[in-house]
């Protein structure tokens, strides 16, 4: 018999989904509203007097006043905020930081504001409803839910809350949901990883999970700890498990792995939030990307990844971008970041509405010989050489190796195996073919022979865990760059003797 609380979640999905029909149909007035409200409210800011905001009427003329900034050109007001000065960025003080972990800064501190933050619950939220006014299945409300994420205590910096995103997050669950949500408080403010989860399994077993939710590499070192423990596939210790709420990461190369754990397919969602902002979700559940949110206190900008290294590389408004083309994005926000570059590229899969897949990051790419290699691509080629085999992958990253002892120049596959394949020089093959096909740069590398066709080396199980943890960074938010242009992490798991 159906509850009270899933009868009324359908009534009220459907709500939710006609209200996000009206901007997601009127997208550029939309966007124009987004626009012209965080002009007017952040004239008065030292930011907005430094860039004259009160002679901005036009998108034209933000372009010409506010150049394209990353963290490290938004410092200097960033340390205002943080030593407790008002209207810096954004009106006032913002209401927390959320704290990264920066590559070349150090601690990022990310502001969020009064304004930003209801935009972060509301997005997850209605990921979830969409997905039941399409589905009609509600059944799940009634059942026991987990998110794995980092610790939910906060400290203060000068009267502001600081912590980690999805700390912050676990003070705003709706009462609601507060006895469905697990785990508990004392186990989410266990520090340390390994040890949290061993807590978050013995939590769980008895209960009725029926979502489980979390950036794919840390769940499925979850779900790993269950059949440890149980014997059993995730699926059927968990009867009515049946949602798998997930980002950070592109979930496909881990779904033959995930479905092997679990036992069955279950219905995902693709979220894409960042600490700057809550950007995306899947709204359909067979629609390729997920409907960028135009109407949370964003205002997007795209700038060409091929272009984005020019002197002026020239901005566009989602008016002008065209699927297929792969985009840095760049945001200004209700919390006070003003044409910031998020580090993210993006490529549009539709335009009506507007929907987006993550491709990677604009620092994340192997261009060791003019070939512009991006995330997207190398996993793509894994779903292509492994799609119908029995190939399960637990993790990879790539590396160019520009000195081999012997040989030409080559890319190199870090990969975990489930199970390793019994033809491994078949599956070098249909990677380097998917690549070839996908990338021109490198397919002309190879056919000139300027590079020779990439290798893999083997990473032993939890080979990449352990890498994880010799740097500091075991679970959380924290995961493995697809590819970078140095061998920084390559060198490092020969280090950890972490390869076969």
């Amino acid at each position: 018999m159906i509850s009270i609380k899933a009868a009324l979640a359908k009534p009220f999905a459907k709500y939710i989904y006609n209200s996000v029909q009206k901007w997601a149909n009127n997208p550029v007035e939309t966007q124009e509203k987004v626009f012209k409200n965080l002009i007017s409210e952040a004239q008065n800011t030292a930011f907005g007097k430094d860039h004259k905001f009160k002679e901005i009427t036009t998108y034209e003329d933000f372009v010409k006043q506010v150049p394209v900034r990353d963290y490290e050109a938004l410092k200097p007001y960033v340390l205002k905020v943080v030593a407790g000065e008002k209207d810096i960025l954004w009106k006032g003080l913002p209401t927390y930081f959320a704290k990264t972990s920066g590559t070349t800064s150090g601690a990022k501190y990310i502001p969020i504001s009064k304004e930003s933050m209801p935009a972060h619950i509301e997005a997850a939220r209605n990921a979830i409803l969409l997905y039941i006014n399409e589905t009609g299945n509600s059944s799940f409300v009634d059942g026991k839910m987990i998110f794995l994420q980092g610790s939910p205590i906060l400290e203060k910096k000068n009267g502001v809350n600081l912590g980690r995103l999805s700390g912050i997050v676990a003070h705003y669950v709706p009462k609601y949901l507060q006895k469905n949500r697990l785990p508990s408080w004392e186990t989410n403010c266990i520090e340390d990883w390994e040890t949290k989860v061993d807590a978050i399994v013995d939590e769980t077993l008895p209960e009725d999970m029926t979502i489980i939710s979390g950036i794919p590499s840390w769940v499925q070192m979850y779900f790993e700890k269950i059949q440890k423990k149980t014997g059993k596939p995730v699926g059927e210790v968990f009867k009515n498990f049946n949602l798998f709420i997930f980002g950070g990461v592109n979930y496909e190369p881990y779904r033959a792995k995930f479905e092997k754990l679990i036992g069955r397919k279950v219905d995902s969602i693709e979220l894409y939030p960042a600490s700057e902002g809550f950007f995306a979700y899947q709204d359909k559940q067979h629609e390729k990307g997920m409907l960028l949110l135009l109407n949370s206190g964003i205002f997007y900008e795209f700038i060409k990844a091929d272009e984005f290294f020019e002197d002026s590389p020239k901005r566009v408004t989602i008016k002008d971008v065209e699927i297929g083309v792969n985009y840095v994005m760049i945001i200004s926000t209700n919390a006070g970041l003003w044409a910031y570059n998020i580090g993210d590229t993006v490529a549009f899969t539709s335009l009506k509405p507007y929907r987006v897949i993550v491709t990677g990051r604009i620092k994340h790419f192997i261009s060791a010989f003019g070939e512009h290699v991006i995330g997207k691509e190398v996993e793509q080629a894994m779903e292509e050489a492994t799609a119908n085999t029995d190939i399960r992958i637990s993790e990879f990253t790539v590396a160019p190796q520009i000195t081999p002892e012997s040989g030409l120049p080559y890319h190199e596959w870090f990969v975990e195996f489930e199970n390793e394949p019994e033809n491994i020089q078949d599956l070098i093959q249909r990677l380097d073919e998917s690549l070839q096909k996908q990338n021109s740069y490198y397919y002309d590398l190879i056919v000139g022979k300027v590079l020779q066709p990439l290798k893999i080396t083997t990473v032993k199980k939890d080979g990449f865990q352990d890498y994880m943890k010799s740097i500091g960074k075991l679970g959380g938010q924290n995961k493995i760059p697809r590819l970078a242009n140095d061998r920084k992490i390559a060198d490092a798991l020969y280090t950890l003797k972490v390869t076969k």
